[in-house]
């Protein structure tokens, strides 16, 4: 009788074996060549890559949120792109406002974008996009009016719809929680309770966009403080990588020679700060161990396009030179350390005349061969 037993019980743990196994195999053959899978080697720096999908270094472009699908697919082509950060317009009323709306029809055209790349081995950081008073004021000039509600609604809904109707049926790699949120990213707490709540849902990797800051040599607290409060914040040890919006100033002047822009990401020449950009950028990784990514990197194609790149029309001389030069000094400064795992250029899917930002022909010269050469890191 204990015979039988023994046998029956050696069935069943073979049966339960083989069930694994065909389930493992079942969900291997269903996400392996989809989107948002998650390995062992996710954030692993000094391996071979950050996860199954991201196999080199990341060379990617925003979409500007009236972006034309067709043209988005001939960027791609064009700038040698592996990448594409999608936006999600999220309606907000005023810049005081603490509730919030999904646009569908951005939705909609994401999904239908994201259709339309199935095969072409693009991978997808999904973006939901703060706008506010219909685009009129940016991102960076929210201050919701109550904090706690601004958290529960961004995370139930915004993050939550997005990730059940878009970044799940999509296997979408990356989801980025948050753009810029100046005055709500010091809310420690709020942060990593969102992050949190994230990662129960999505299965693909998270991160949030701060935004640029300053500080400056010889000039006292607080701009010093600030950056250490923003550099100390626990969030960033939550995210699979940090990424950074870096429209940091670099100089005064109307035009540059790259050398000049290459100094000024070490000693910026603005308002003589002598800001050490690249050292400040690299703490955040020795910090927390966690890759850069420059998730907005854009400059528009006009004189002055180092002295306030976030700002499109602080000069009327169109000079696509300058924009490529701006560009070609941050690949000189920043393409060969292993730290830093790519960028995102800001911005494409739309070259009608107003898009001051949108890549100049010689500035495609210099984002085509950004990683041209690069395999691995």
């Amino acid at each position: 009788m204990g015979g039988v037993n023994m046998t029956k019980r050696k069935l069943i743990i073979i049966i339960s074996i083989l069930c694994t196994f065909i389930l493992a195999f079942y969900i291997y053959k269903i996400n392996y060549t989809s989107r948002g899978v998650i390995n062992s080697i996710i954030n692993k720096i000094d391996g071979k890559t950050l996860n199954a999908r991201f196999e080199t270094k990341i060379k990617s472009g925003n979409l500007s949120t009236d972006y034309n699908i067709d043209q988005v697919l001939k960027d791609i082509d064009k700038l040698g792109l592996n990448t594409l950060n999608v936006p999600i317009i999220i309606n907000i009323t005023n810049k005081t406002s603490s509730n919030m709306t999904v646009d569908n029809e951005s939705k909609e055209r994401s999904m239908e974008l994201i259709k339309k790349l199935k095969g072409k081995k693009i991978n997808i950081i999904l973006e939901p996009f703060p706008w506010i008073e219909k685009g009129s004021v940016g991102e960076t000039e929210w201050k919701p009016n109550n904090i706690n509600d601004f958290f529960y609604n961004w995370t139930h809904n915004v993050l939550k719809i997005l990730i059940d109707e878009v970044a799940i049926p999509c296997h979408v790699d990356a989801l980025n929680i948050g753009t810029s949120f100046v005055y709500m990213e010091s809310e420690e707490k709020h942060m990593c309770d969102m992050v949190d709540y994230v990662r129960k849902y999505y299965k693909g990797l998270v991160t949030y966009r701060t935004n640029f800051w300053y500080t400056a040599v010889e000039w006292k607290p607080p701009v010093t403080t600030q950056y250490e409060k923003k550099l100390n914040n626990k969030v960033f040890s939550k995210l699979d990588f940090i990424s950074i919006a870096t429209y940091f100033q670099l100089t005064e002047n109307d035009t540059n020679t790259v050398d000049n822009l290459v100094a000024s990401l070490d000693s910026s020449q603005r308002y003589d700060r002598k800001q050490n950009i690249k050292k400040e950028i690299k703490s955040f990784y020795d910090k927390w161990k966690k890759p850069i990514f420059f998730g907005e990197l854009g400059f528009p194609k006009t004189n002055k396009a180092s002295v306030d790149p976030f700002n499109a029309y602080l000069s009327d001389v169109i000079n696509p030179q300058e924009q490529a030069n701006c560009f070609e000094a941050y690949r000189r400064v920043f393409e060969s350390e292993s730290w830093n795992i790519g960028f995102s250029m800001f911005a494409i899917g739309e070259n009608s005349v107003e898009k001051r930002y949108y890549p100049s022909n010689e500035s495609t010269k210099i984002i085509k061969k950004w990683y041209a050469n690069v395999n691995n890191y």
